[in-house]
């Protein structure tokens, strides 16, 4: 038996391209209190669905496939997860390897709450990118990258946290400079 704790989850995909840079394995928590219209991941939202799993076991997944260039979390919400991802997010960023996370709250609600709930900012601690805010179906976009609609950030969470405020992350401030067309609001 382990010393973490389980986790619920509704599944995991061992290599995605879309989910952040790179080959990651991402691992779907379930439970989600936003319920945007037109979710990808409408199965995610029931907080009593899915299956828990053992820590142990994600870490085998990991360890198992070389290839991978980091992990992400998303859901459901991670964030509603969050004391339970910490020893995740422990080990993987032990392993060198970069923690990417989606969120339907944004950074300044996360920034908010850290007080009265400090496993966010523990969490985010162990981040390297933060894809936040919820799902607009009217701002849905195939164009961005990592995220499905306009609305939602690309967030360089260590210079957030560093800097006090959002600093977005330089794919996204890549992506803004060559379309600046784009409505990114």
């Amino acid at each position: 038996m382990s010393d973490y704790p389980r986790l619920r989850i509704a599944g995991i995909e061992p290599e995605s391209f879309v989910d952040g840079p790179g080959i990651r394995l991402t691992v779907f928590t379930q439970g989600c209190h936003h319920n945007c219209p037109g979710c990808q991941n409408p199965q995610t939202h029931d907080f009593n669905g899915g299956h828990f799993i053992e820590i142990e076991e994600i870490l085998e997944m990991i360890d198992e496939n070389p290839l991978l260039d980091g992990v992400t979390f998303s859901g459901g919400d991670p964030m509603d997860q969050a004391a339970a991802l910490l020893p995740l997010a422990r080990e993987i960023k032990e392993r060198g390897m970069n923690l990417v996370i989606f969120t339907g709250y944004t950074y300044e609600y996360l920034q908010q709450h850290w007080n009265e709930n400090t496993d966010f900012l523990e969490l985010l601690s162990f981040a390297d990118m933060l894809v936040d805010g919820p799902f607009i179906m009217a701002k849905r976009s195939m164009d961005v990258k990592f995220r499905g609609s306009y609305n939602q950030r690309l967030i360089d969470v260590q210079q957030s946290l560093s800097a006090g405020h959002v600093v977005l992350h330089r794919i996204q401030l890549d992506e803004m400079a060559e379309h600046p067309d784009w409505n990114f609001g």
